[in-house]
């Protein structure tokens, strides 16, 4: 018997057209079902049918079924489903409700009424599982991403569901993160529901695959059958190696320079310490490392976002940064004036910088009506909008289907000559296409620094 089904379901957000249309499939207990598609082809919302929110919390019109462990999702809430169903969304940063970190992974398991006495034991027990034990009693606030996604990937294995719904699970984790990640997932006994934009490791714990387009499910077969049918008709989503590239470019002028640099959140625990680098017009840098290494605080300080307490930081021209998490920053109603913005609302060169990151036709929308990686392409718009002398991307491609971060590749090699560039990526395929250099960090210290070819 199928622990959850969907029915002919159609459903569109409340003054949007359908996100899902005739969606069917069922899960049995102890599949691991992938769910691919290119960004805005109806992933999330579908996770979001399956654990209920959809239509309960967000609205719209709802045609169809769903069930899940008995339950018709039209008659339950949402609330009636926690601890049958846990979904890890796909902006951690949205779900967290708490302050410090034992006491978030142990929200959840207080709201579906377990014995006091097994609470906190249970919220360690998740962080251990996921390697966070050690943050247990940190502020959720001085984590990084990473970090937030594997603490908020406890508090969902904490629930011991019976369904799983992962939405982009690994899009801030390194890759020997990620891998254990998704296996750690598929170790819990739980049916798993989860959508990746990074396939290549998530078609090695996968036991079936659907891929959706334009909300319609096109393709729902076994994991052997899927990847065959994936080679001979959408091999990016096999294989992300494949991007063009021209990289090993000499820089010209600097365009920032760290010499000793140093940061701490917290006085005595620097997060950088004694870094240096040089950033030069024409040439693109990837800055890698595992998760808490300190590159997103590199980025900040690179962008004058945060100033070094030691050392220096030296910046020459106009400097532009696209964050981990650019949904929250948006201000405006549609996404023309959001971008429009950093050129005192010049529309024209907004619709051009819309176009370039392959978002025509999107201008009249409001920007929290994209999916993810629609509002990550709009971000990427608004920063390269202003023509910076130095740009700095904070994981430009999570959210984003491998077709698109081709496209972003070549867009950003295109430019190069116009600026320097530093990208921080966990996204190694990615950083094969694009990096001139690529910087290693360990705990903030550069572990190597490849000499110019």
């Amino acid at each position: 018997m199928a622990l959850a089904r969907v029915e002919r379901v159609t459903y569109a957000y409340p003054g949007a057209a359908a996100a899902l249309r005739d969606v069917s499939l069922a899960v049995d207990p102890g599949e691991v079902v992938l769910l691919l598609g290119a960004s805005g082809s109806g992933k999330s919302t579908l996770l979001r049918a399956l654990a209920g929110l959809v239509p309960h919390f967000h609205g719209g019109r709802f045609e169809g079924r769903v069930e899940v462990c008995g339950h018709d999702t039209r008659k339950v809430r949402p609330s009636e489903l926690a601890g049958t169903v846990a979904m890890l969304f796909q902006d951690p940063e949205e779900q967290v409700v708490l302050t410090r970190v034992v006491r978030e992974v142990a929200f959840g398991l207080e709201n579906i009424g377990t014995p006091p006495r097994e609470i906190v034991p249970r919220a360690l027990d998740a962080l251990r599982t996921v390697g966070a034990r050690h943050l247990a009693e940190r502020p959720v606030a001085e984590l990084s991403g990473g970090e937030l996604q594997r603490v908020c990937l406890a508090s969902t294995l904490a629930l011991q569901p019976e369904l799983l719904l992962l939405d982009e699970p690994t899009s801030q984790l390194d890759p020997e993160s990620a891998e254990g990640l998704l296996e750690l997932a598929k170790s819990s006994g739980a049916a798993i529901v989860f959508s990746e934009q990074r396939p290549d490791r998530a078609l090695d714990v996968a036991t079936r695959v659907v891929f959706l387009e334009s909300g319609r499910v096109v393709l729902d077969e076994p994991i052997d059958r899927a990847r065959d049918l994936l080679a001979a008709n959408r091999p990016t989503w096999v294989s992300q190696t494949n991007f063009a590239t021209d990289c090993c470019r000499v820089g010209e002028a600097s365009v920032c320079r760290f010499s000793d640099a140093s940061f701490a959140y917290t006085a005595g625990s620097p997060v950088v310490d004694r870094f240096d680098l040089e950033l030069r017009r024409g040439e693109l840098v990837v800055l890698a490392g595992p998760n808490g290494s300190g590159k997103t605080t590199i980025a900040k300080l690179a962008a004058g976002l945060l100033h070094a307490q030691g050392g220096t930081v030296e910046r020459h021209g106009r400097a532009a940064l696209l964050l981990q998490d650019p949904g929250h920053y948006v201000i405006r109603d549609r996404v023309d004036e959001e971008v429009a913005l950093g050129v005192g609302g010049d529309r024209s060169r907004a619709r051009a910088a819309l176009a370039a990151v392959g978002l025509a036709g999107l201008e009249r929308r409001h920007p929290r009506d994209l999916s993810s990686g629609e509002r990550e392409r709009l971000a990427l718009a608004s920063v390269l909008v202003i023509e910076p002398d130095l740009l700095v991307l904070d994981e430009p491609t999570r959210g984003v289907d491998p077709e698109r971060k081709q496209e972003l590749a070549t867009l950003l090699r295109n430019g190069a000559a116009t600026r320097a560039t530093l990208i921080v990526t966990h996204d190694r395929p990615f950083a094969a296409a694009v990096a001139d250099r690529t910087v290693t960090l360990e705990k903030g210290l550069t572990l190597a620094e490849p000499a110019y070819a």
